[in-house]
């Protein structure tokens, strides 16, 4: 999985396990049954007579039809390579947790020889194609695959696309039971799903949830819409699959978010639509292309809706034009609002990365984007995305009070060295300013798309504004806009 750092405190664990030897685990609570007898309901009153009844759902058969497609994937890496695991840092962890057994091989984790991995995969081809997520098999040295009736093959990895977290392995194997797909884009929040997989090695495992939320947009995994799922998930599910009542397979486990390392209710699914993509082109070409526009994006808040003059907070607000990129060439601006892509509407601004990346580069596409409240169609040949330089803008945050910045001109060596020919650099900030998330050292590029070119000018420009005004920062070498209350 991917190394995530969850702000405010949440840890992003890897769902594949690295075990150096044993399981550990505890039964903390007495054996439970469940009737799957039909349950009694009372006769619906006038007042509710037209409420559906609606039974629970049993998932044994769809369990005994589909299981026998589910494999466990093991893994060795020779000890002189690095380890593959894409979790947290065992820094990150409490000190109770870094001994747990299946952690040993996370980045951090002390050398201990040749390390093994666990995760989980399933069939998707008679022949033996077999998808996975790419941090179970990223650097493996051997990749073994097990099935519910014992048998090991020895697979081969026929590519990895870390972009989206997609494995493609092969086996020498004929006539394998398979698993059918489902169309992950009609999947729906709160309906059931169902995993199956091998936590901790313990294959085979059935866990059930509900769909918690769809198009879900990760730090660090932006061209990616994941699943969310309360479906239970722990280290050793990765890969494995994600079901529908009908059978279906609508995404592919792969990472979860928790504290403690282990279940904590938020487990997420590369969407079945994206990985069989992957696997199409890995499959035809050996490698995967993803398109690029060439521009960092960030959500529309009200206070921006507002500055910009937009019916509603929606849309993605371009901050950063890469120079001489896919977007610069057909015209966009910072500022330019992206309302639609290629005929898809772009309610937030997670809603584009995954459209352009899922896009073949050299693409022709079109987009509505709204300028100066003005509604404009733009057409942009798509490049190619480098994977490893993924990067989204950071949302800002609106304050309270007077703007509050002390700023002076650019010197000549940093206009030259930024590449820029306007802007003032802030020296100090208090205020409505730094409670949005100004900072020293920014540079304020315009006010209200209006560009600065002295503080003179940016003072003058402040005192022409309303209570709200969205300030064009270049912070590093990316561009956010930060909206400021200065009424």
């Amino acid at each position: 999985m991917h190394s995530i750092q969850f702000r405010r405190s949440l840890v992003a664990v890897a769902v594949a396990a690295s075990f150096a030897g044993g399981a550990m685990f505890a039964d903390h609570y007495g054996a439970t049954s469940v009737a799957h007898a039909a349950i009694p309901v009372a006769a619906p009153s006038a007042a509710n007579a037209a409420a559906p009844v609606v039974a629970l759902p049993d998932f044994a058969d769809l369990v005994a039809q589909h299981g026998a497609a589910v494999v466990e994937i093991s893994t060795q890496t020779l000890a002189h390579k690095t380890s593959r695991q894409d979790g947290p840092n065992m820094d990150e962890l409490p000190p109770w947790f870094r001994n747990f057994p299946g952690l040993q091989g996370m980045p951090g984790a002390p050398e201990r020889g040749p390390s093994q991995g666990l995760g989980s995969g399933f069939v998707v081809d008679p022949n033996g194609i077999i998808l996975t997520n790419a941090h179970v098999v990223d650097g493996a040295d051997t990749v073994t695959v097990k099935f519910q009736n014992q048998r090991e093959y020895t697979a081969k990895v026929l590519g990895v696309d870390k972009a989206t977290d997609v494995a493609v392995l092969k086996i020498d194997a004929h006539n394998l039971p398979t698993l059918a797909t489902g169309d992950s884009t009609k999947a729906r929040v709160g309906e059931w799903v169902v995993a199956i997989g091998a936590p901790f090695g313990l294959d085979n495992t059935v866990t059930a949830g509900i769909i918690s939320a769809m198009s879900r947009s990760l730090p660090g995994d932006s061209i990616v819409p994941f699943i969310q799922t309360d479906a239970a998930v722990n280290p050793g599910n990765s890969g494995g699959p994600l079901f529908n009542l009908k059978g279906q397979v609508i995404g592919i486990t792969s990472q979860i978010y928790s504290r403690s390392g282990g279940y904590q209710g938020l487990a997420f699914a590369v969407p079945i639509d994206v990985a069989m993509n992957v696997k199409d082109q890995i499959l035809a070409h050996g490698k995967v292309s993803h398109g690029k526009l060439g521009v960092t994006v960030q959500e529309v808040t009200q206070a921006l809706a507002n500055d910009f003059g937009l019916k509603q907070p929606s849309g993605a607000l371009v901050g950063t034009v890469q120079k001489d990129g896919p977007g610069a060439k057909a015209g966009l601006e910072a500022g330019d609002v992206i309302t639609a892509f290629e005929g898809h509407p772009i309610a937030r601004s997670a809603d584009l990365p995954p459209l352009v990346a899922s896009a073949s580069p050299g693409k022709s596409v079109q987009m509505e984007i709204i300028r100066d409240g003005k509604p404009l169609t733009v057409t942009a040949t798509l490049g190619a995305l480098d994977t490893q330089k993924l990067a989204s803008a950071d949302q800002a945050q609106s304050g309270n009070g007077k703007l509050g910045v002390a700023v002076r001109p650019l010197t000549p060596q940093e206009k030259n060295d930024a590449e820029l020919d306007h802007g003032v650099v802030v020296e100090d900030v208090g205020g409505a300013a730094a409670e949005a998330g100004v900072q020293p050292g920014d540079v304020i590029l315009s006010v209200n798309r209006s560009q600065v070119t002295s503080p003179s000018q940016l003072k003058e420009l402040i005192g022409k504004a309303g209570k709200t005004v969205a300030l064009l920062v270049q912070r590093d070498d990316a561009r956010i806009f930060i909206p400021v209350k200065i009424g």
